[in-house]
């Protein structure tokens, strides 16, 4: 199955979780989309809940359902909880880093400014989305993106980057310093109901 490309709003709200990171989706209509989304009483089953959570978390970060299960099952040869790693592994890639440092709106934005080369780690130009960061790589943009307007709008409507990652705004980079806790990341999703989901 190819990644998403339809209305991410009506996404929003069917998974109930701003999938923007704005909040607005879920502004005036907290409730499923469509005729019937209002009045919907469906009690989820247990699959049901486990896929509900997997797809939040896979459409959060904009991923394929390949790339999300091959990353599941790489988390799972790491030391530690496997669902904590696989958070850990979808946090370090590059187009989110690209969004948690603020240079994009949304991690789609993000994405297309990778895909589009103009950003670089550590001096070279890398524009594949899926680049997995490691800790201490510098993330700044290349010289003639110095000045694109999505990417200066975008730096002057954020206030918050995460603190395992660094930030010049005056200069326009980054630098990957750690790697995330469980804490820092997203607390809407659970991510043991993913492990069974998997694991069945």
């Amino acid at each position: 199955m190819s990644r998403y490309t339809g209305p991410s709003w009506k996404l929003s709200r069917r998974l109930g979780i701003s999938l923007s990171g704005t909040g607005k989706e879920l502004e005036k209509r907290p409730y499923a989309p469509g005729q019937h989304g209002p009045n919907q009483r469906k009690k989820l089953t247990e699959y049901g809940m486990q896929l509900q959570e997997k797809q939040k978390l896979r459409h959060t970060y904009g991923v394929n359902e390949r790339q999300f299960r091959n990353l599941f099952d790489k988390a799972g040869k790491m030391q530690g909880k496997h669902g904590e790693n696989f958070m850990i592994l979808l946090e370090t890639r590059l187009d989110n880093v690209v969004y948690r440092l603020g240079l994009a709106r949304t991690r789609r934005g993000a994405r297309q400014l990778v895909n589009h080369g103009h950003v670089m780690i550590d001096g070279k130009r890398v524009d594949i989305p899926s680049f997995s960061v490691k800790p201490g790589q510098e993330i700044s943009l290349r010289e003639k993106s110095q000045n694109l307007n999505v990417v200066n709008e975008s730096i002057e409507v954020n206030n918050f980057v995460p603190e395992y990652l660094t930030f010049d705004a005056d200069n326009k980079v980054g630098t990957f310093v750690r790697l995330p806790e469980r804490s820092e990341l997203s607390a809407e999703i659970n991510e043991a109901l993913i492990v069974e989901f998997y694991s069945r």
